[in-house]
This record gives C-alpha cells, sequence and structure tokens, in this order.
C-alpha cells in the first residue's frame, strides 16, 4: 500500500515538531547520490550531516525506512521523499543541510 502526501511549508519556517533521530539514508541529487545522516526529523523537513552535502537549493529525493519498534507498527515503514534543501548550518564543527519535504510516499 503507497500513500502520496504533499506538503505546503513555508521555505524557512518551522512548522512541525522535529524528533531527534539518526537513521542512515542515500541523498539522490541530478549530479549524483551522496551518503547522509539524519539528525532530525519533522512531516515537512529534514536536517542531516554527510561527507558532501547538496547544494542550497538543490532538488532531492531519499527514502527513509523507520524502525518498526519506533512507528509502533508490524513492519519497518519506508517513506520515499522528494525535497529541496534550503539551507547549510554549521553545528559543533559539522556542516548540516536542511531540507523541506515537497512530497512523499508512504510504503508498508
Amino acid at each position: 500500500m503507497a500513500t502520496l502526501v504533499t506538503t505546503d511549508a513555508p521555505d524557512q519556517v518551522r512548522t512541525a515538531v522535529r524528533f531527534p533521530m539518526r537513521l542512515s539514508l542515500m541523498i539522490h541529487t541530478g549530479t549524483g547520490e551522496m551518503e547522509a545522516t539524519t539528525e532530525n526529523i519533522s512531516a515537512n523537513g529534514i536536517l542531516f550531516t554527510g561527507p558532501h552535502l547538496p547544494a542550497v537549493d538543490d532538488r532531492i529525493e531519499f527514502t527513509i525506512t523507520m524502525p518498526a519498534n519506533v512507528m509502533g507498527t508490524p513492519e519497518d515503514l519506508s517513506i520515499q521523499c522528494t525535497g529541496r534543501v534550503v539551507r547549510h548550518q554549521s553545528h559543533d564543527g559539522e556542516t548540516q543541510a536542511a531540507a523541506i519535504i515537497d512530497e512523499y510516499l508512504l510504503r508498508v
């Protein structure tokens, strides 16, 4: 089963609760793939780090696998996301990228 959801999140306004969660993911851009790790996740976006980060305004695609024990479901939940990077920031000497999720598809 799949459910497509679109968001109308403003570019720089945090409108949803953020959950601290470190998950590995692969970011896909128009120029290739890069490994990343989430710092936090909300319904509207993610904050992530990695050895290489997409540029601000880059369109990105990624899939997050949410563990069943976190979601309270019998199986892991995959969320395919499409979005765009809105900013870079530095925290504790590490560069992070923030992305807004424009559209996501839930897969059970």
